[in-house]
């Protein structure tokens, strides 16, 4: 049976990669591979993250695997980057044994760098020094409109406004962002700070508690 999954997640990613074009990248990770770091069976367009068949998953899915598999969720639509930066949308989903054991792992990696860099350039193309009896301030959207976006989506996950948010309330938020990968984004931190109203150490101590309740029982990525 599982060798029957394997093959479909193969030509599942088959059929991604071919629907989307080279910059997604589609990954099936066998994780009853005897070895985590080689768990890799099937890669389209391994060149957006520079991996191939025989390579393992990212040093946080082998951590938690090795310690506590439960906690493995799926995890949509969120922000990674490669080593040679590369920004990319992903998606990773866990397929399990009737018992609930992850047995392989199928993941979405579409680089939308060169997106991300024709959209603040057409930004910047649009945008105007009108004054204001003119009509509204262009503000132009980048990636930093994508944190604002994550920081929105955070707000409502706790559901209250900061000015009525408590210390784990804000832990909580700031568990969404690093998760979320909101913290790759150029100065994030500085923002993410004016926003919540803490300092640069309160966010660290925020990320590593946050961190703490998600070993304890919490997510884990």
């Amino acid at each position: 049976m599982h060798e029957e999954q394997i093959d479909f997640l193969k030509r599942l990613a088959k059929g991604i990669a071919a629907q989307f074009g080279k910059n997604c990248e589609v990954v099936v990770h066998d994780l009853r591979s005897p070895d985590l770091s080689s768990t890799i069976v099937a890669i389209e367009n391994g060149q957006v993250s520079g991996r191939t068949i025989g390579d393992g998953p990212s040093n946080a899915v082998i951590k938690a695997l090795r310690t506590d598999p439960s906690k493995l969720h799926d995890k949509l639509a969120y922000l990674t980057k490669t080593e040679d930066g590369k920004v990319l949308k992903s998606t990773t989903v866990f397929l399990r044994d009737e018992d609930g054991t992850p047995s392989a792992l199928f993941a979405i990696n579409f680089d939308i760098t060169l997106a991300l860099a024709a959209q603040e350039a057409l930004a910047g193309f649009i945008s105007t020094s009108a004054a204001p009896q003119e009509g509204p301030e262009v503000i132009p959207r980048n990636v930093t409109g994508l944190l604002d976006e994550l920081i929105e989506e955070s707000v409502r996950i706790v559901g209250k406004p900061v000015a009525l948010m408590g210390k784990e309330d804000k832990v909580r938020a700031i568990g969404f962002l690093n998760d979320a990968g909101a913290f790759l984004i150029t100065k994030s931190g500085q923002k993410v700070c004016n926003y919540f109203g803490i300092s640069k150490y309160t966010l660290y101590a925020y990320m590593d508690e946050a961190k703490r309740l998600q070993e304890e029982g919490g997510q884990a990525d």
